[in-house]
């Protein structure tokens, strides 16, 4: 039987400032507890993070392409008309608490 890889592009938020954090990796919880335990100098400031999006690809140069992608204007904007409902809510939640 093979074993099939996979490689992850995945978007984060901050539950301290709501800022978003978007990388690729092939093993995406390791990667999660290493962005919350401080071991990644550019999200360690705004722990704890969350997991809010994932694409799985089984090309790693997919998944880096994408990362980079997502990462430009166009892919931002993308990436919050695909999360739209999801932003819209948490967003309500917010005003909520206020």
């Amino acid at each position: 039987m093979t074993k099939y890889m996979f490689y992850y592009t995945y978007v984060l938020q901050s539950l301290k400032n709501q800022s978003l954090y978007i990388g690729y990796t092939q093993d995406i919880k390791k990667r999660l507890g290493q962005h919350n335990n401080g071991e990644s100098s550019y999200t360690k400031k705004f722990i704890p993070w969350k997991l809010v999006h994932y694409e799985a690809y089984r090309n790693e140069d997919d998944a880096k392409r994408r990362e980079r992608y997502l990462k430009t204007n166009q892919g931002s904007r993308l990436l919050k008309r695909m999360l739209k409902e999801f932003f819209y809510l948490q967003k309500l939640k917010n005003e909520q608490n206020l």
